[in-house]
């Protein structure tokens, strides 16, 4: 069982970055990979990032080159780094884990929510 425990949301002005934070309750370098997603009012839920325990980062099209995934592995948390531009970003953001060998689990946390200001 890993719980994920989400913060940094709130309500965030235009122009301004956005950093949110992930704490597992387990070590993430036993975790194959954990990912940020998000779901705007109205929409599905769609990936943002992913990173692995070794450390590979993959960013959706949509915010490649605008946004960064990082981690601290001794206080098992990972972090996404995002320009607030547009209010369209308004979401929740969900963290999410996979766990697992042969067998692998999935962990969401619950949501922090991001309304992005004009």
């Amino acid at each position: 069982q890993v719980q994920l425990v989400e913060s940094g949301g709130g309500l965030v002005q235009a122009g301004k970055s956005l950093r949110l934070s992930c704490t597992a309750s387990a070590s993430i370098l036993r975790i194959n990979a954990m990912g940020w997603y998000r779901q705007a009012p109205g929409k599905q839920r769609e990936l943002v990032a992913t990173i692995t325990s070794g450390g590979s980062i993959n960013y959706a099209d949509s915010v490649k080159g605008r946004s960064t995934s990082s981690r601290d592995n001794a206080k098992n948390t990972v972090f996404l780094q995002m320009p607030s531009r547009k209010p369209e970003q308004t979401a929740v953001y969900y963290c999410n884990a996979k766990k697992g060998v042969g067998v692998v689990l999935t962990y969401w946390g619950q949501g922090t929510q991001v309304t992005v200001s004009s």
